[in-house]
């Protein structure tokens, strides 16, 4: 992994989690170890390595725990998973996990869907996940994923107040993060440069990052409106693969190639390394062979004489 640089944007790459939890194959451990290492030698330094949550559920997150440890050898890297709720929270703890991410569905609807709990069910559970982690697990960052912030294709529209309410009872529950998902890729500019302000306003400083989907082609024209309302973190996958496997047509996450040489381009330092990324996605490739990866910045190339923000 290359030395920490100072960093005007932090990508959070999410493909060995919301990536692989989102198609068919299931990549061995050994390869996912490859692919971590390679996206951490590329100067990504906050990965989303995998989710505890039930192997017959999810089987591609079956070696979790494994993968975690991995995560863990290597210098500088900020290992980060998902829980479902309090069981897997304290697997993920055990793990010695550096941050969980909790997804908290504004959708009522798409929360019982995907996690088989109502509103009033997640919101104890993140209490009591806080609460063991303040008790025997200080250090753990803690982050609340308010997802379906800008639309359900279960419940359809979701309410603005909606999700101001979430995340000011996420901010109540002493989470450290509060971050807006746009789950099922139905967002817009215009919402983006509403929702952000308003959540900061409500939550201050734990107003968090965006998680954006690519599912109906407006992932990085809301990455820039996020850009606009002063959003320095994002989470994007290599290759654009994930989505959520219990909403209907959930697919695409923002291709972190693409957000990497937009942000690079704009003069904005994100410490990628974009040649070591495209190695990395190569890694990807050779543990999914079956799957389709997508963006157009490992296709078009960079232009002749670019130089990455990054490296000035």
């Amino acid at each position: 992994m290359e030395e920490a640089l100072a960093v005007d944007i932090l990508i959070s790459e999410v493909g060995p989690r919301d990536g692989l939890q989102s198609v068919k194959s299931v990549m061995p451990t050994e390869q996912k170890k490859r692919w971590i290492s390679a996206l951490a030698e590329a100067g990504l330094t906050e990965i989303e390595v995998g989710s505890f949550v039930s192997p017959r559920a999810l089987p591609q997150m079956a070696d979790c725990a494994e993968v975690v440890a991995h995560g863990l050898t290597i210098p500088g890297l900020q290992v980060a998973v998902l829980v479902p709720n309090l069981k897997y929270a304290q697997m993920a703890f055990e793990a010695g996990a550096h941050q969980i991410s909790i997804p908290v569905s504004v959708s009522e609807p798409h929360l019982i869907s995907n996690i088989r709990k109502n509103h009033q069910e997640i919101i104890a559970d993140v209490r009591e996940i806080v609460k063991l982690r303040n008790e025997r697990y200080p250090g753990v960052e803690i982050e609340a994923g308010l997802a379906t912030a800008f639309g359900c294709t279960i419940q359809g529209v979701v309410p603005e107040d909606d999700v101001i309410r979430m995340g000011a009872i996420m901010a109540d529950c002493d989470v450290d993060t509060i971050n807006l998902a746009d789950t099922v890729g139905v967002g817009n500019p215009a919402q983006i440069k509403r929702l952000f302000p308003r959540l900061r306003a409500e939550v201050g400083d734990k107003c968090g990052g965006a998680h954006l989907h690519n599912t109906r082609g407006q992932g990085l024209a809301n990455a820039l409106a996020a850009l606009e309302v002063g959003v320095t973190t994002f989470d994007s996958s290599l290759g654009g693969i994930g989505g959520c496997p219990y909403a209907p047509g959930a697919t695409g996450n923002i291709v972190t190639e693409d957000l990497v040489f937009l942000l690079e381009a704009m003069g904005l330092k994100t410490g990628v390394n974009i040649d070591k990324l495209l190695d990395a996605r190569k890694v990807l490739a050779q543990g999914l062979p079956a799957e389709t990866l997508y963006g157009y910045l490992p296709d078009a190339g960079l232009p002749k004489g670019f130089v990455p923000a990054t490296l000035q």
